[in-house]
């Protein structure tokens, strides 16, 4: 049995990828015997701590404000960091862990490097592709943020990230010695059950019409723009579905008028931010799921199309081509390419044989992303990094699989 202190970047009830791939890493290790509390930070800095049980989980939260380089921040930044400091060995005292294990490197981060210091308790970090889709690129533009994750890989007895591409980024830019990191991929709940659309009151043109579907922030960086152009590029004989993205983000705007200009509007539907149940409900009932990010670490809606048995198309920028087989359990596309992606739009769309076979194996592969077997791998890290040994790379053990 491990004792270890999870510090993601953000937990529930906040919405997003490293919360939830905590949540259930936490809940996974729960289950194969370990100890494990959850401290993460404040969305306000000037917030008091906080401490609940949230899915039998003990969850600390903490205002973590960076160093600030600004004279009208610098009192705001030491008092309430000191603060945080004294909560956080506080909880040292009391869970004594013997793991901080840091989830998406932010803030949180920083002060888990301190604490490991401070404290002489091993640190791991994993790395979710945060150097990378951060909406305002923080990594470049702060000085403190780059300078707190070099410090935190040197401090860390074991470095893992999402993808061996999320990696190469850590040791080209962020100092990562070649060979010190592993590859982990990211998890998906195989026993949730998935709910009818009536059910989960899923939005009109998501039960009205058959329906293409790509879910995310919408931002720049996922590529929905892209996605657009190659649907309105699309032989508009072998258009026979609608396109719906779901999400919310300061792209919006741009996108609709897009889709006006485009000529396409009539056929492309906003939704907005869909729940937990709503995502799993139009992905079993979407014809295709398209992720079409410019750059993607990873991409766990791959995962959760699986899981739904429906057919996946995928950028090949960055992490998927680690672990989607083209044309074997997804198709593999250049986002940047149009008229490529328009025909294999077109082709999934008119090829019943084609959407059957890759969603078919697509739902055999995902049984190796269950949460209990990326638990395992991790705990292989904590096992190693408690002895000061090196772990085995688990996800690219699973690439070939």
């Amino acid at each position: 049995m491990t004792r270890i202190a999870l510090l993601p970047s953000a937990y529930p009830p906040s919405v997003g990828g490293v919360e939830e791939l905590t949540r259930h890493l936490a809940l996974a290790l729960v289950a194969a015997g370990d100890e494990v509390e959850v401290w993460t930070g404040l969305p306000d800095d000037h917030a008091p701590e906080t401490v609940e049980v949230r899915d039998g989980l003990v969850v600390h939260r903490f205002p973590m404000p960076l160093p600030a380089t600004r004279m009208s921040a610098v009192s705001h930044a030491a008092t309430t960091g000191w603060r945080t400091m004294r909560g956080l060995r506080r909880a040292v005292a009391t869970f004594r862990p013997d793991v901080l294990h840091v989830q998406c490197f932010g803030p949180n981060g920083a002060y888990a490097t301190a604490l490991s210091r401070l404290c002489r308790v091993p640190l791991v970090v994993s790395l979710q592709g945060e150097t990378l889709m951060d909406d305002a690129d923080i990594f470049d533009t702060s000085h403190v943020l780059r300078a707190s994750l070099r410090g935190g890989i040197r401090t860390a007895a074991a470095v893992t990230a999402c993808s061996a591409f999320t990696l190469d980024d850590a040791i080209s830019r962020f100092g990562l010695a070649r060979g010190r990191g592993s590859v982990i991929f990211n998890g998906v709940d195989l026993d949730r059950p998935v709910p009818d659309g009536a059910a989960a009151g899923l939005p009109a043109p998501l039960v009205d019409v058959p329906f293409v579907l790509a879910l995310g922030r919408v931002v720049d960086k996922k590529g929905f723009d892209l996605l657009l152009a190659a649907y309105a590029a699309m032989d508009p004989t072998r258009r026979t579905a609608d396109l719906v993205i779901g999400g919310t983000g300061s792209a919006l705007e741009r996108l609709e008028a897009q889709a006006e200009d485009s000529g396409i509007r009539d056929h492309v539907h906003f939704v907005g931010r869909l729940t937990r149940d709503q995502v799993a409900a139009a992905m079993a009932g979407a014809v295709v799921f398209v992720m079409p990010s410019r750059l993607e670490p990873f991409g766990i809606v791959v995962l959760e199309g699986w899981r739904a048995g429906t057919a996946v198309v995928a950028t090949d920028h960055g992490g998927p081509p680690e672990f989607v087989h083209d044309s074997v359990d997804g198709l593999l596309v250049d986002p940047f390419n149009t008229a490529a992606f328009a025909s294999v739009l077109g082709r999934v769309l008119s090829d019943d044989r084609l959407r059957h076979d890759i969603a078919a194996a697509g739902r055999a592969r995902v049984e190796a992303f269950a949460w209990p077997r990326i638990a395992e791998e991790y705990r292989a890290v904590y096992r190693a990094a408690l002895v000061g040994g090196t772990a085995p790379v688990g996800g690219a053990e699973r690439v070939a699989s």
